[in-house]
């Protein structure tokens, strides 16, 4: 079938190259020209055969958003749009009413896969009516995995991205743990082949995974990561999952604390753990390494000026 592709980035441009591999007509927008098949959305949409189909790849929040509410001033009653970037489910269903308004469908799509889709596919979490699931199924036939599993019809407007989200939050948790038990490996003089101890990991355990296996290749090509800073971004969907866990009264406990963790990935000198320092030293005397190098009060001298309860931690 005829499809438009708005946002030919990394994810984009190799969905697009996928489709166009399985016969489909895939006209291209972006906004580097050198990469872009037309030269603007009018053109796009002016491109292609009635009933229309729009897949939008393009950053969350206000950028998608721009970009559907210049195709619901652009496409005909019976167009599709498709939300294929990572939006909060709640903007989609804002966008489904609004674009029902003038007669046109909206189906979003959380899509996971990666760089290593174009070749592999992509697993595609689908919501959106059903006869306007059905009339793209060809499309994400071609961009699933070959097999039956890669593909779900989640639910009505906002499933797709709902199951990304808690997907992505699930992936927060399983990082964190291989992070952390890495990190206690090489602390450890007991294991002295740590990516060895990984590799092995791949066949025969329970924890074997595409997590794991990229995480084997991470080691085979910077044994120690010496080449690498230890700060993680956020994508935003971790911090999605745990709010929609405290709307829904869920208990997240693992995700919850993965996400905390890159948030302490970005500081170089913690400001509350100064005060955990500050706090022991007041207390107790305990060593406290000053900004400046100043010695560590000893540990029977609290301070002069300050009696502490009976009751403090000791």
């Amino acid at each position: 079938m005829q499809i438009g592709m708005i946002g030919l980035g990394k994810m984009g441009g190799n969905m697009a190259q996928r489709l166009r591999r399985g016969g489909h007509d895939v006209v291209g927008y972006d906004r580097d020209p050198a990469i872009s098949d037309v030269g603007s959305l009018k053109e796009l949409v002016d491109r292609l055969e009635a009933p229309r189909a729009v897949w939008v790849m393009v950053p969350a929040g206000q950028p998608t958003r721009a970009t559907v509410d210049q195709l619901r001033d652009l496409l005909s009653e019976g167009d599709i749009v498709i939300d294929g970037g990572n939006s909060h489910y709640k903007d989609d269903q804002r966008h489904a009413a609004d674009l029902a308004a003038r007669g046109l469908g909206f189906v979003d799509v959380g899509v996971s896969g990666g760089v290593w889709g174009i070749d592999y596919g992509y697993a595609l979490m689908v919501g959106g009516e059903d006869a306007h699931v059905q009339r793209l199924m060809p499309i994400f036939d071609t961009l699933k995995p070959e097999g039956e599993d890669g593909f779900v019809h989640a639910g009505g407007v906002g499933a797709g991205h709902f199951a990304k989200m808690v997907h992505n939050g699930i992936e927060y948790g399983m990082m964190q743990a291989f992070a952390e038990g890495w990190e206690l490996l090489e602390a450890s003089d007991a294991v002295t082949d740590v990516p060895g101890t990984f590799k092995s990991w791949r066949h025969g355990t329970v924890i074997r995974s595409w997590l794991l296996d990229l995480l084997v290749r991470a080691l085979e090509a910077d044994p120690d990561l010496a080449e690498l800073k230890g700060y993680a971004e956020d994508s935003g969907e971790g911090r999605w999952t745990v709010q929609a866990a405290v709307d829904h009264a869920v208990p997240l406990p693992a995700i919850t604390a993965s996400l905390y963790a890159r948030f302490a990935s970005r500081q170089t000198d913690s400001p509350a753990m100064k005060m955990v320092a500050a706090l022991r030293n007041q207390f107790g005397g305990h060593a406290v390494a000053s900004v400046e190098g100043q010695k560590a009060k000893g540990a029977d001298s609290p301070g002069a000026d300050v009696t502490p309860p009976a009751e403090a931690e000791r």
